[in-house]
Order: structure tokens, then C-alpha cells, then sequence
């Protein structure tokens, strides 16, 4: 049965939005919302209808204008909700709320992290993420190790609570890897799927780690020749202490190049020749088109379509089904499209040569929203507490866009001397900190803006309940009343969140929300773990 409002769970309440047939608000405060698009009669968990509010994932969210009730300051506070998500993706699920000033870099953020086309991985697939922020860089930019004998972190993703990446390992006798991320310096050998030098892709799909490998050309980053010519385009999937299972060969491929998941269907590209792919389970992969006959750079999955950059005159297009694709334009006199990002709402997309980002605008258009530095290449890029942050080439610096054609560097993570080019290739957000992997020291940085906590596995489809909740020195995360994730210390006196930014029920940083939600409730004080298991047990 629903709880009411009697009960000291409900002490310091600032908001609950029963969203059941109405987006007021029901804790007193008057905080009621303004509806932009939602459904207000969606079924909740028995199948009635009325019962909860659903987000198309498009342009619907709710908006409730700032009072002074939302002046947290440095105040203790908690989000509770539930939440329903689809099992079969075509689109970001999204952010659950936000109120967040971007242009100050102040307020809390609350989404679901689905990070498809960060250059050839999936970085993050229905990863959790509360975060604050007031301005701050908690840690620069630090070094987190080499792992193996890598030169080049070639693929990134997080899997079952632990940061994985993939390695170009080029000499005689050695192959690419797949390492786990153990913590400081530390990195775990999960074995070579084959023996080609790159395990260039990396992704989650179904709840089990894939990895594509590829003979990587490394003369493409202006490196000596690799003398290990034994030949990738395989995907496999790893079955645990170094064993992998081989799921097949992208046809005619000599080198994988990106994998995503679409509709509960696992894409590939290859690196060296032309098509897409999709796997069928067990080691055949069918041909699904040739998009603007060049060959593709990265996969993306936006608003109900699965994308994919090219590579010379390709531009970006869009998945029709079959073997067809329709053409989405151009960016400028760019031959080269490297990587996507969801933010706000929006596709972005990464250039060759000229270093810039664009913005798609519907049809044939796309806005450039500016240059990094004067880099020539933008790699990675994701979303990370209310951020965009993007890698290039050939200083292997990263930036954070901070609206209209700006891009602020936050550090060059790879300074070797006399070389053509550096990369800032891979990224992935874990365990509250953006991570990114380099070419040619083939080393992983982290850096932490503000404080988040992330839960670090993939977040289950269907009904969920969801806490996220700021108590003195530290954030939680519970996921159906147990707790799941804890922050690393911070000072609260260093988070002044007060904003007049309105708070936004269904967007933000990163994307629309595709789903349901009902009984969102806000306190200006912290849940205690009894009370969020009171939370998941009473509704």
C-alpha cells in the first residue's frame, strides 16, 4: 500500500510527486510541476492505469520552477523513486532529475549512464550516477597504471562493478589483452582472445563481457610498423579465468572496430573494410547494409535509431532497417566522424581533421559548437556529472564543453616526447571518476569534477526503486532498498549547492528519460538506510 503523510519518514519533506494522474505536488511545500509532454496515466506496477507518469525519451519532462525550499546550501538531502526502464534499448534511458547550473557548475545530478559510440566501445550501459557540484575539481588528472605492455588503451567499458579495458600490444610474441581494474596502479590480465595485437572493442550485451580484436595498423597513429601480422576481426566473449569463447568474424574483416547493442541486438564494424553487422547468437554475423558505401567509425543509439559515423565523404546515417540507411549529413569539409555523445538531449559527434564538435540539428544539419584548442582530432567523449568532456589527437588533451563554441582543457594525459601523435582514444565514467586510456604510453588516467557515486553494474529493467541520498562527508546509492554504492570522502562546507535553476524531473545533462516513473519524493535531510527500506517495502 502507498504511504502517507503522517509518518516521521516524511520529517524535512520538500517534495513528493505521487505522478498518478497530476505532477503536483503532495508534501505541502507547493512545489508543484509544470508538465512538458508527459503522460500522467501510465500503468504502474499491477497494470492499472493513472498510477505513474511516462517519459517518451524525446522532449517530455517535468519542470518545477525554484523556491526557496531548494536552497540546499550544504544541507543533507535524499531522492527516492521508482522508476521502470525497457529491457530492449533504442534510445539513452537518461536522467532521472536534475538541478544543476551548467555555466557554474553547481547543483546535484541524478541519471542513468548509457555511453554507446565513445569512440569503438560502449563505455557505460545502464550505469547509475548521483552527483554534485559547486566548481570543483575533487583530483586532477592521475595516473592509474599501464596495463600489460600496452602502448595504445584501445577499447573501455565498465561490466559488473570494475573498470575493463582493451590493449594494443604490437611487438613479436605479444598480443592484444583485456585487463580489470584492481585499483591504484593494479591491473588484472584477463587473457588474449586470439593473437592478434588490438583488442580494439569492448562491450556489454546481455549481461556478458564481448570483445572484438583487430590487427590494429599502428603506422595510422604514425608509429613503427607492428611485426605481429596475425590477423583479428573476431568478437568473443569471456567466460572467466582468461577462457573466451569465439562468436565469430565480421565478414571479410581483418580488424574489429566498434561494437553496440541495439534492441537487445549485438552490432559490429570492422576497422579496415566496409558494412555493419549484427550477430546471431552463434558465430554468424549478418550483413545489414553498407552505410554511404565508405566504411563506419563508431556505432551510436539515439531516439529509436541505431547510428553510425563514416569514414571520407560518409557524414553520419541513420539505421532504416535491412540493409538501408538513410544519409543524416555532413560536418563541414570533416572526413572523418570518430565518436558520438548524448548530451542534453542532443547527438554530438567528433571530427577529423580539423578538430571540432558538432551538434546535430534535424535533416541534413549540424551545428559546430567549436574547436578543441588546436587539436585535430576529437576521439572519446562523454557525459560525466552534468558535463560533456571530449579526448583529441595529437596532444592527447581532454576538454570540457562549457556551452555555445567553448571547451575548456582540463589536462594532457599523454606527453611523449617526439612523436606525430598522442591520443586520448577511450573513456568511461566508474566509480565516480571519468577515466580515459592513451596512445602511445598506453596508460589510464582519472580525474574527479565535484563528487559522484556510481553503481558500477548494470541497472535491472522493469519496476526499480531508486535512493540517492547526501549524508555529511559522503553520497549513497540504494537500488530496491539495499544499499549498493558509497562515495569517497568529501568536505560538505565545499559544496554550496544552492541554485535558481528550475528542477527538472526527466532531463539533463545527458539525455530525455525513456521510461516511467511514480512516487518521487525529496527531503531536505538524509534517509537512513531503515527509511529507504521502509520506502521500497511500503510502496
Amino acid at each position: 500500500m502507498e504511504r502517507g503523510l503522517n509518518s516521521s519518514i516524511d520529517e524535512g519533506l520538500i517534495g513528493y510527486w505521487k505522478l498518478a494522474g497530476d505532477c503536483q505536488d503532495y508534501s505541502g511545500q507547493d512545489n508543484h510541476g509544470i508538465c512538458q509532454g508527459v503522460l500522467l496515466d501510465a500503468a504502474g506496477p499491477d497494470g492499472t492505469r493513472g498510477q505513474a507518469a511516462l517519459f517518451n525519451g524525446r522532449d517530455s519532462y517535468i519542470e518545477v520552477p525554484h523556491s526557496p525550499s531548494f536552497d540546499f546550501g550544504t544541507d543533507d538531502l535524499s531522492i527516492s523513486l521508482w522508476i521502470k526502464t525497457r529491457d530492449s534499448l533504442d534510445d539513452v534511458i537518461g536522467d532521472i532529475l536534475s538541478k544543476f547550473d551548467p555555466e557554474r557548475r553547481r547543483g546535484i545530478n541524478f541519471t542513468v549512464m548509457h555511453h554507446a559510440g565513445c569512440t569503438s566501445s560502449q563505455s557505460n550501459y545502464r550505469h547509475l550516477l548521483f552527483g554534485i557540484d559547486d566548481g570543483r575539481i575533487e583530483q586532477d588528472w592521475t595516473d592509474c597504471g599501464r596495463p600489460g605492455e600496452g602502448i595504445f588503451v584501445s577499447a573501455m567499458t565498465v561490466f559488473d562493478g570494475s573498470l575493463h579495458v582493451g590493449t594494443c600490444e604490437p611487438e613479436e610474441g605479444q598480443a592484444g589483452h583485456v585487463y580489470r581494474y584492481l585499483g591504484g596502479t593494479d591491473w588484472e590480465d584477463l587473457g588474449s582472445p586470439d593473437a592478434s595485437n588490438t583488442v580494439m572493442a569492448i562491450c556489454v550485451y546481455q549481461g556478458r563481457l564481448y570483445a572484438g580484436t583487430a590487427r590494429y595498423d599502428t603506422r595510422g597513429s604514425a608509429l613503427a610498423a607492428s611485426p605481429n601480422e596475425n590477423l583479428g576481426g573476431r568478437v568473443y566473449r569471456y567466460e572467466g579465468d582468461k577462457r573466451w569463447t569465439d562468436c565469430g568474424q565480421l565478414p571479410d574483416a581483418t580488424a574489429t572496430y566498434a561494437l553496440s547493442v541495439y534492441r537487445d541486438r549485438l552490432y559490429g564494424i570492422a576497422m579496415y573494410s566496409p558494412g555493419v553487422f549484427v550477430w546471431d547468437g552463434g558465430t554468424g554475423w549478418d550483413y545489414c547494409g553498407t552505410p554511404g558505401d565508405e566504411r563506419s567509425m563508431a556505432l551510436a543509439v539515439h531516439d529509436g535509431f541505431l547510428w553510425v559515423s563514416g569514414n571520407g565523404s560518409a557524414g553520419v546515417l541513420r539505421y532504416e532497417g535491412g540493409t538501408r540507411w538513410h544519409f543524416c549529413g555532413k560536418q563541414e569539409d570533416n572526413s572523418q566522424t570518430y565518436s558520438f555523445a548524448i548530451h542534453r538531449g542532443d547527438m554530438y559527434v567528433g571530427t577529423w581533421p580539423d578538430g571540432s564538435v558538432h551538434r546535430y540539428e534535424g535533416g541534413t544539419d549540424w551545428l559546430n559548437v567549436g574547436r578543441l584548442g588546436e587539436e585535430r582530432e576529437v576521439m572519446a567523449m562523454t557525459i560525466y556529472n552534468g558535463k560533456l568532456y571530449a579526448g583529441t589527437l595529437p596532444l592527447a588533451q581532454v576538454y570540457r564543453y562549457d556551452g555555445d563554441d567553448n571547451w575548456r582543457l582540463t589536462g594532457q594525459i599523454d606527453d611523449t616526447p617526439d612523436v606525430t601523435y598522442r591520443r586520448a582514444w577511450s573513456m568511461a565514467v566508474y566509480g565516480g571518476k571519468l577515466y580515459a586510456g592513451t596512445l602511445p604510453t598506453g596508460r589510464v588516467w582519472s580525474m574527479e569534477a565535484g563528487k559522484s557515486v556510481t553503481y558500477d553494474r548494470e541497472l535491472p529493467s522493469g519496476w526499480r526503486h531508486l535512493a540517492a541520498v547526501k549524508e555529511g562527508t559522503r553520497l549513497r546509492l540504494y537500488l530496491d532498498g539495499a544499499l549498493v554504492a558509497t562515495s569517497t570522502d568529501f568536505v560538505p562546507a565545499d559544496y554550496e549547492l544552492a541554485t535558481d535553476q528550475p528542477l527538472k524531473i526527466g532531463f539533463g545533462a545527458h539525455d530525455y528519460f525513456r521510461g516511467s516513473m511514480r512516487e518521487l519524493r525529496m527531503h531536505r535531510r538524509a534517509l537512513s538506510d531503515q527509511e529507504v527500506a521502509e520506502l521500497y517495502r511500503g510502496q
